[in-house]
């Protein structure tokens, strides 16, 4: 992938993306740390000399080793969502090995997936590529169904099999948030007692958040708040769908906000809804990577490209890319990945 392939890929859309500079919340106000070995920047915190270590070792790894990016395959939708349904077209991801080999010749920085997959290939693979175990996932099996997480392995396993680190999700405003938070919360103590780094999708979810037509648990300030409360529970790398819409907390009855708020730190711009979720993590001292979404078919291509370019024009870490991957041909796969780690090594592409 080339630059001049990128604009073409974006189209109507390259200007507002590729040459947007950010005002509300300017590039030298954030604590960004991408010339330093990344986990550098932590130190002076609380993590062990350890868990620096593991971070480095991921920021290290793959296509995008050393440039301060990351690229990581997560799979874990046998459990997010049905297997079959998740693995229909490639049969061959029911495999343990099928994934990690993906994220192998993919060249990405880690791959992640359940205990029970990386466990099968651990004593072959632990020590070639960074292991992310995640530690709780959706059931669905039960009826009525919940919006929920629960523990599927322990932190203990998790280090036993030689991962690098651990993730967790956490459906901020579900009814089962509050445990969910003591629960990954005491987690990310322990993970961080053994060494180990710590991932936290931040996911806002509840049936009440809708309102209008508009599903506002992907609204910026609902988004960047959960984000907020995932630094604060311990995440090193906080993962975060991009943002649809601006305002929810007043529609929502949510927290405190105030029109100022918002006119002061946000625009519609995209690149702006994401700088305005990193400045929730620790105003990028914590780690932001942004979803991949979605396949959609013909345009992932193009989609996983403009967020590729989003996500690093506002200040963020990277991407976290599954199904847009291993729902097509290997092939196929490999290029959109490949493709998206272009884009943070392109010089062209700057920070806005």
């Amino acid at each position: 992938m080339t630059y001049q392939e990128v604009v073409e890929l974006l189209g109507s859309e390259a200007e507002k993306l590729l040459h947007h500079q950010a005002e509300k919340i300017p590039l030298k106000s954030l604590s960004l740390h991408f010339k330093l070995p990344r986990g550098s920047e932590l130190a002076g915190s609380d993590r062990s000399p350890l868990v620096r270590k593991n971070l480095r070792r991921l920021y290290s790894h793959g296509r995008l080793g050393k440039s301060g990016y990351l690229s990581i395959f997560p799979l874990d939708q046998g459990l997010e969502h049905s297997a079959a349904f998740s693995f229909y077209k490639n049969p061959q991801f029911f495999d343990p090995e099928k994934i990690v080999q993906f994220a192998v010749e993919g060249g990405c920085s880690a791959v992640t997936s359940s205990a029970g997959v990386l466990g099968m290939v651990s004593e072959k693979y632990a020590r070639k590529i960074p292991f992310i175990v995640k530690l709780n996932h959706s059931e669905h099996l039960t009826k009525p169904s919940q919006i929920d997480q629960v523990p599927f392995s322990s932190v203990q396993r998790a280090h036993d099999l030689g991962a690098a680190g651990v993730g967790a999700t956490v459906y901020f405003g579900s009814k089962q948030s509050h445990r969910q938070i003591e629960e990954v919360a005491a987690a990310f103590e322990e993970a961080h007692r053994l060494g180990l780094f710590t991932v936290l999708w931040c996911y806002p979810r509840n049936p009440e958040y809708k309102h209008d037509g508009k599903d506002y648990s992907q609204a910026v300030d609902v988004t960047a708040q959960a984000c907020h409360i995932g630094v604060t529970m311990g995440a090193d790398i906080i993962k975060q769908k991009f943002p649809k819409y601006l305002f929810a907390f007043k529609d929502l009855k949510l927290g405190k906000s105030d029109p100022d708020m918002y006119q002061a730190l946000l625009t519609g711009n995209p690149i702006d809804m994401v700088r305005f979720q990193l400045a929730h993590c620790y105003n990028g001292r914590i780690a932001l990577v942004n979803s991949g979404g979605e396949s959609s078919g013909e345009d992932d291509l193009k989609v996983a490209i403009k967020a590729a370019v989003i996500n690093k024009r506002a200040g963020g870490s990277g991407l976290m890319i599954g199904r847009k991957l291993f729902k097509k041909e290997w092939k196929d796969g490999l290029k959109i990945l490949r493709a998206v780690q272009d884009v943070y090594l392109m010089p062209e592409i700057k920070l806005a």
